[in-house]
């Protein structure tokens, strides 16, 4: 009997002729989501790790052979890194064993002991998919001769066909069968980096990280651009984003953080602009910094994470105002979710509660008594001309900082 991981996911397999593009990004980025687990794992040392975990794609699954050394904690670790791979929608600990009944029923009932050895079982309900159709029994019938085994062999267990404690998954496939019982689900979406790639504006705020979470679940390669009004926001501002985007590259592969200086902009609007629209030019200038910086990055989007009707600048004639300076779509994930949604996905997600430490950002600063709700373009244009906009941008675009980020 071989241990492994039996990976399946969902949309991917509904893409008819470029399904295997995706399925290449799925195993690529599977690959490398288990190497770094194991990686962390005790004694992983300095070996390399993408050669550790094997993973095989066979007709509408994935399989990461752990091999006969990794322990019960290393095997959990490496089906919780799968786990958080978009494209996938479940994980489970499997057993591969030879095609025959008896090999098949033994795997049943460890399954089944196993599984009860770790928490109340007192129903199961077997679930068997004969995809091969040479095996001289069919699924009814392998359900019920194995399910009485289990009955006679596991104490204190009935079967339960509709609400069961345990769902034991039996896959009777042409090269052997697998067996597994209780299953992590996985996000589901589509493969990072088979849509492209954008640049996703991140606060040290709550909505933000969820919409690039969001953005990569669509399979996008997001490239985080955050705004640093140094000495207005200091360095715990500043870290708070890099452990935000150390979360989220735990979900997929994620590019450097890219730290913009934006001091020099945000006091000259201050300075020179009216108060009421300080809000409104502020984000016309962050998005184009972030064209150009798309430009840069070979992106064709930008990300951010605005609701509609949340704030001030979030109405439809401020989104309206604000992506006009620019050519590039404006992605909005979050556009319509309620704050109570936000939250709820932050904390599932894990970024909630480094979002919320008192670290402000430069979102923060000069927030006027009253911001304008619904700016127009005229009187944006109007407000911009007493702004250095070409050399602003140009320096602010110049003095980006990269900083290395690492998967929590």
């Amino acid at each position: 009997m071989k241990r492994l991981l039996l990976l399946k996911y969902g949309e991917v397999a509904l893409k008819g002729k470029n399904r295997p593009l995706f399925e290449r990004a799925l195993n690529r980025n599977l690959s490398g989501a288990l190497g770094r687990a194991l990686s962390g794992a005790p004694g992983a040392g300095d070996r390399d790790v993408s050669r550790s975990v094997e993973v095989r794609h066979v007709h509408g699954r994935f399989y990461a052979d752990l091999g006969l050394d990794v322990d019960a904690l290393t095997a959990r670790r490496l089906a919780e890194a799968a786990a958080r791979v978009f494209g996938i929608v479940g994980v489970a600990a499997a057993r591969r064993v030879p095609l025959d009944l008896e090999s098949i029923t033994v795997a049943a009932i460890g399954v089944v002991r196993e599984v009860k050895t770790a928490r109340p079982v007192r129903t199961f309900k077997l679930e068997v998919r004969r995809a091969n159709k040479t095996f001289p029994l069919g699924s009814p019938e392998i359900a019920t001769i194995v399910g009485r085994r289990v009955l006679e062999e596991v104490p204190g267990v009935a079967v339960d066909v509709h609400e069961p404690d345990l769902r034991v998954g039996i896959e009777v496939r042409d090269d052997a069968a697998y067996l597994y019982g209780d299953e992590l689900p996985g996000p589901g979406g589509l493969p990072v980096g088979t849509s492209g790639r954008a640049v996703a504006l991140i606060s040290g705020g709550i909505d933000s990280p969820v919409a690039m979470w969001m953005a990569m679940k669509r399979g996008l390669v997001t490239v985080p651009l955050h705004f640093w009004s140094y000495p207005f926001t200091g360095e715990r501002a500043r870290q708070k984003v890099v452990d935000l985007c150390s979360v989220l590259a735990g979900w997929g592969p994620l590019p450097d953080l890219l730290v913009c200086p934006f001091t020099d902009i945000q006091t000259q609007i201050r300075d020179r602009c009216p108060e009421a629209l300080r809000i409104t030019l502020m984000r016309r200038m962050m998005m184009r910094v972030a064209a150009r910086v798309a430009g840069r990055e070979e992106a064709l989007a930008v990300v951010t994470g605005e609701s509609l009707g949340q704030v001030a600048s979030q109405t439809l004639e401020s989104l309206a105002t604000i992506e006009a300076v620019i050519q590039l779509p404006v992605l909005r994930p979050l556009i319509g979710l309620d704050k109570e949604e936000i939250v709820a996905r932050a904390r599932s997600i894990g970024t909630y509660d480094i979002s919320t430490l008192p670290y402000a950002d430069c979102c923060t600063l000069f927030v006027p008594s009253h911001p304008r709700t619904k700016p127009s373009r005229r009187e944006a244009e109007s407000a911009e001309k007493a702004l250095e906009i070409d050399r602003l941008v140009g320096d602010a675009v110049a003095g980006i900082q990269t900083v290395e980020v690492m998967g929590a």
